[in-house]
């Protein structure tokens, strides 16, 4: 899930009352409509980009899949060889899960003259590595770039892309706050699919990698556009709700991309089929309408009054003319308004310890959350059964995780759920990563409800992360957590190998300790439910004290 700054709602005023202007919420409450058919419309449109977002972010765990493996064996293999011939169990070692895929028993002093390959013939006191290998299949990189015992720099292919991700944020940022969200939908969308279609051609391992890093640095952006785009439009009491559907549709996007390189499994043929729709996002530069609240914060009043009408007009309002024009009044004003230098962001942080604190523990949260949710999409593909069918069960139940959160957020509280969500979380973690064997179908229930704690959590930490920092400063401090927990995504596709390499149970190992961590930071911070957004940094420290006053 790409990682949006959620919009910050203040208190209501009426239109025209003197000195307090109007907001766009307020027209959208009053004349408009927060969920109307123009808004539903849009939201369909974006589903679109949403899902191949998910493709994109998901496909390298097809794309760069292991590929079981074994040595070559001259004595014995012809021009041909086949992955499993009769004599296998002769010259290869076995291991738990079936037979060693990088080494080979050596060969004894005896001389060999004939077409079988006998067991005699091997010394089974004396393992080898691979000099060259024999592929199940070649559906994979691994096989076109010859990465078949080379676990770490075939992980290494989705840490690179994910870095890719973090320098996305500033770049989408910095386009969709000079010419729109629609321009930076466009670009990003375009961006991925032209891209993903050369990297689908390329014969080189570091031309692969090096395409992988520009496509998500300048692609990966189309998730966040579409969130901005679709919450700018919608009304206070449908925010949050309008956030778990585009979750939802990131979700079924993941779905979709399972099924999808289940039925084309050949790697190049799979990027192909994923990546070509996404040049047609480009239309949405003239199907989409551009987000009301960024014209209006350049000034381009008439071109949001043209849209606002058409909004009226498709969800069945009419347009306050008075609401209109305070909006306008307002936003003038804002603009000619002397504003005083004000100090630096990280010495006010400094000098708070309050919101240092926040700032410490926050972004704790995130790494916890990226790691873990990341960490078990891509090691579902290696989980016992059918890899694709484990990847689609492993992305549908973080559904019914995001619709959890929103319904017990405002009933129970922030803390209780995040709290409850990281422990258990944690328990499912420990729990899988030291039951026995043969107990495939018990593990993959543990397996999936702890991706259901994670979405859960997932939703639960936007709200939370932004209702903890004042308005003033909510965007960069939100920011800054979210920009530091990519560190979780990029040692996400580390996590298979260092299962191999270091021990098997080690990734369930580090994402229960990472939650049960994070769990207990909770603590450290306080409840926000009931409470009025803060505006100032000496709000925000007080909140502990405001639990009486309303949002």
């Amino acid at each position: 899930m790409a990682s949006v700054e959620k919009l910050e709602v203040g208190p209501p005023q009426k239109p025209g009352t003197p000195g307090k202007g109007v907001d766009l919420d307020q027209i959208l409450e009053e004349d408009l409509g927060q969920m109307g058919r123009y808004q539903i419309v849009t939201l369909l449109l974006a589903a679109l980009p949403i899902m191949f977002s998910a493709f994109a972010s998901g496909e390298y765990i097809f794309t760069t899949a292991r590929i079981p493996t074994r040595c070559v064996i001259p004595e014995c293999d012809g021009s041909t060889p086949e992955f499993s011939p009769i004599w296998k169990p002769n010259a290869i070692p076995r291991t738990e899960s079936g037979f060693d895929n990088c080494n080979r028993y050596s060969n004894s002093s005896e001389n060999h003259a004939g077409n079988t390959c006998p067991a005699w013939l091997f010394d089974r006191t004396r393992t080898e590595a691979c000099e060259e290998y024999v592929y199940e299949h070649t559906n994979s990189v691994v096989y076109d770039f010859g990465l078949a015992c080379d676990e770490w720099r075939r992980s290494q292919i989705g840490s690179i892309r994910t870095i890719g991700t973090l320098l996305v944020l500033p770049i989408t940022g910095y386009i969709s706050d000079r010419w729109g969200r629609r321009v930076a939908l466009t670009i990003n969308a375009f961006n991925t699919g032209w891209i993903g279609l050369v990297r689908s051609f390329v014969n080189s391992y570091e031309w692969f990698l090096t395409l992988e890093v520009l496509e998500s640095t300048v692609g990966a952006g189309c998730y966040s556009s579409c969130y901005i785009l679709v919450t700018e439009l919608v009304g206070p009491k449908y925010r949050v709700v309008a956030g778990a559907t585009i979750s939802t549709l990131f979700a079924l996007g993941q779905v979709a991309l399972g099924f999808i390189a289940w039925g084309v499994q050949p790697w190049r043929s799979l990027t192909q089929v994923l990546y070509a729709p996404q040049l047609l996002v480009v239309c949405y530069f003239w199907v989409l309408s551009e987000s009301v609240r960024w014209l209006m914060s350049k000034g381009r009043y008439e071109e949001s009054e043209q849209i606002l009408k058409k909004v009226a007009k498709m969800n069945g309002r009419e347009l306050s003319q008075k609401s209109l024009e305070a909006l306008r009044d307002s936003a003038e004003a804002e603009k000619n308004k002397i504003k005083p230098k004000e100090p630096w962001l990280p010495i006010l942080v400094i000098k708070s310890k309050t919101i240092l604190s926040r700032c410490l523990v926050s972004p704790i949260w995130w790494i916890t959350n990226t790691l873990v949710y990341y960490g078990m999409n891509i090691n579902a593909v290696n989980l016992v059964g059918n890899s694709y069918l484990n990847y689609v069960a492993v992305a549908a139940v973080e559904i019914p995780g995001y619709w959890t959160a929103i319904l017990l957020l405002d009933r129970i509280g922030r803390k209780p759920v995040l709290i409850c969500g990281y422990w258990l979380c944690a328990a499912c973690q420990f729990i899988f990563a030291f039951m026995p064997d043969g107990h495939a179908s018990l593990s993959m229930a543990v397996y999936l409800i702890g991706k259901y704690c994670i979405a859960i959590v997932m939703t639960s930490v936007y709200v939370y992360t932004a209702e903890l920092y004042p308005t003033k400063y909510r965007h960069n401090l939100f920011a800054f957590s979210s920009m530091i927990g990519r560190l979780g995504s990029i040692t996400a596709p580390l996590t298979p190998s260092l299962a191999t390499e270091v021990w098997a149970p080690f990734p369930s190992v580090l994402f229960g300790s990472a939650a049960l961590l994070s769990g207990g930071l909770i603590f450290t911070t306080p409840e926000t439910l009931g409470t009025r957004l803060p505006d100032t940094i000496e709000e925000a420290e007080q909140l502990r004290n405001n639990r009486n006053t309303n949002q």
